[in-house]
């Protein structure tokens, strides 16, 4: 009989003026499902609770079912998830998995999981306590409550996929179990092939504005580089009207060599790739950032600081370069190497992209999960 899985994940439907029928899951938990599809010793059934209720396709694939539950406003945050609770634990008494795989902590997903009393585990995507420090949430802010639900429950979960050391070292005192393997990358990044449309250098820089990811720190130490050769800084990802977003859009602004072209999906972010000379992650803190796992797929030399679980994927001028976000200077230095060496730049490209494929692509990832959904029943 193939295993039947109960996967908790996030559909991002609530937030689009115009959604379709099928739900519009997380990048890495995405890519992992694509791993799964089609295995014939594996049922994934996907469980998505969401405000609005936004039509959904039943199916998603031949051993992929997908379940939107509709949860009014008060059942959400304010109540500790309360009606995620009780509407997950109504639909997985009628599904009866061997094993609950809740992805991530940002949300409703880990708590909702915790509804059932069979095996379970959890994957952090992103460190929510870690981020409440770095961001000095207030008491009672989204990410202060967000902590506090991860904190009760990280113990209550037979272990905790890391997708990174440095997520590993932060749950090890709190979980009972934990494995390393890092996200899956979805397998069209591997097939993106260079077509460098402009004689400038691109650089990308792909994450939301904001503080911990340093877009302002990046802008100030390139300023000088700009003065003496050529290039341009694409940076895509939302932006708000906090302090931050606007001093952000008015340094752009202010750029010739800059550019904020806003969210992208995921075939414009291709497309971005295909044209990039460089992608650079100057953040603060970081997991397993997808967008350097996509790069490295797509055969794009990497620029990332040496932070959290960065490390993992970037093997010094082996498979990227690592700055120090707290030495602004080697940003530029950096990037003056790659610019002015495009045959170290193409060494890293290659490094990267046989490193993609060997760790994350998403056939290998979802075999490495199976092997832990079946150590995990057997154990119980």
């Amino acid at each position: 009989m193939p295993l039947k899985v109960g996967f908790f994940t996030t559909d991002s439907r609530d937030h689009m003026p115009n959604p379709g029928k099928f739900p519009s899951l997380g990048t890495a938990p995405s890519a992992l499902l694509e791993g799964f599809l089609g295995m014939p010793n594996i049922h994934v059934h996907i469980i998505s609770c969401s405000q609005k209720g936004v039509p959904s396709a039943e199916k998603l694939g031949s051993n992929i079912w997908f379940y939107s539950l509709v949860v009014p406003k008060w059942g959400w945050l304010r109540s500790g998830y309360m009606g995620c609770v009780l509407a997950s634990r109504r639909l997985l008494t009628a599904i009866m998995p061997d094993l609950v795989h809740a992805q991530g902590t940002e949300r409703d997903c880990a708590i909702s999981a915790l509804s059932f009393r069979g095996p379970k585990i959890l994957t952090l995507h992103g460190n929510v306590r870690r981020v409440a420090s770095v961001l000095k949430a207030p008491p009672f802010s989204y990410w202060w409550l967000q902590a506090r639900l991860e904190r009760f429950s990280i113990p209550r979960f037979d272990g905790v996929v890391s997708i990174s050391k440095y997520t590993q070292s932060l749950v090890s005192g709190l979980a009972k179990k934990t494995w390393l393997l890092p996200n899956a990358v979805d397998s069209a990044f591997f097939d993106i092939q260079p077509k460098r449309a402009s004689e400038v250098p691109v650089i990308l820089v792909v994450a939301n504005v904001d503080p911990r990811k340093n877009q302002i720190g990046l802008i100030h130490s390139l300023d000088s580089l700009s003065r003496q050769r050529s290039f341009e800084v694409r940076f895509f990802g939302k932006c708000g009207e906090d302090p931050y977003g606007r001093e952000f859009r008015s340094l752009v602004q202010a750029r010739p060599w800059c550019f904020w072209g806003g969210m992208l999906g995921r075939e414009e972010l291709r497309q971005q790739f295909a044209q990039a000379t460089a992608v650079m992650l100057p953040t603060w803190e970081d997991n397993c950032p997808m967008v350097v796992l996509e790069a490295q797929a797509a055969g794009v030399p990497v620029i990332a600081s040496n932070v959290g679980g960065v490390p993992d994927l970037v093997e010094n001028e082996v498979t990227g370069i690592l700055t120090d976000p707290s030495r602004p200077e080697t940003m530029p230095k950096a990037l003056a190497r790659l610019l002015g060496d495009p045959e170290f730049a193409k060494r890293l490209a290659e490094e990267g992209r046989s490193q993609a494929k060997a760790r994350f692509h998403p056939k290998v990832i979802a075999a490495k999960h199976l092997e832990i959904y079946r150590e995990v029943i057997a154990s119980r």
